[in-house]
């Protein structure tokens, strides 16, 4: 494993409760760094990820991130806390059922504008909250978290491919515009996760299956795509902004 050093640098980790968000705030602060850990409703989760987290000097902070005045409120406390936000990890994201050809007119709207207010609003409005000071300072990363649905689809979830294509290209596009500040925006597109929002997916035959979409035959840890986030935040990545990482085991190639 390859040993980055985040010492006297701060990170802001949304959805970071439990699943990837978990593992990366915990990578951090193993390397060094003083984090924020951002939870919406299960603050028995957050508090959790909190004490688990090595070093002090962390912060821990609520938010609902279909709100962009509470996301705003959010970076602010954060840096009220920390004092500076080197990286912002977007990685909070909700998975909610809308299949087209089953659900009623309204419900599958409502499911489909709440998905896209948290996969790609919220974080739209923390990137804005946060490359203020980040240009003030001249320098900073951002990581967000897309999918390997943007590119192979999502049946049953639309609005969640739609965010997720739309936080790639988002990404691409803040890459361009604050490259200049000294800014970097990267994007990671995982496939299957073992997390517990993709469990239930991955029992019995549906799960072997899902597992064999891959040629290395499983889906990827929370550990694995925490390294990735880390290996984008660090200077090593620079020159490789607005590139979206592909983290899929070869599942899906394009």
């Amino acid at each position: 494993m390859i040993t980055h050093n985040f010492t006297n640098q701060t990170v802001l980790v949304t959805g970071s409760s439990r699943g990837v968000g978990r593992a990366t705030a915990i990578a951090f602060a193993r390397a060094g760094a003083r984090v924020c850990v951002h939870y919406n409703e299960d603050v028995a989760a957050a508090k959790a990820t909190f004490q688990a987290l090595d070093g002090g000097g962390h912060a821990l902070l609520r938010a609902d991130l279909s709100n962009p005045r509470q996301v705003r409120v959010l970076v602010e406390s954060a840096l009220e806390k920390l004092g500076r936000i080197d990286v912002l990890v977007n990685n909070a994201g909700i998975f909610l059922p809308h299949d087209i050809t089953k659900m009623p007119f309204e419900e599958y709207l409502e499911n489909f504008q709440r998905t896209l207010a948290v996969n790609l609003v919220g974080p739209a409005a923390a990137c804005h909250a946060v490359t203020a000071h980040m240009r003030e300072r001249g320098s900073g990363k951002i990581i967000n978290v897309g999918s390997r649905g943007a590119f192979r689809g999502e049946a049953g979830q639309p609005g969640y491919g739609a965010a997720k294509a739309g936080l790639h290209a988002m990404s691409q596009s803040l890459a361009q515009a604050l490259g200049g500040y000294g800014i970097t925006v990267h994007a990671v597109a995982p496939g299957f996760i073992e997390t517990a929002m993709a469990r239930p997916h991955l029992q019995g035959e549906a799960g072997i299956a899902v597992k064999a979409q891959s040629p290395l035959n499983r889906v990827a840890s929370v550990e694995e795509v925490a390294q990735a986030i880390l290996y984008l935040a660090s200077e090593e990545a620079r020159f490789t902004t607005g590139c979206v990482l592909d983290l899929n085991g070869a599942s899906y190639l394009r």
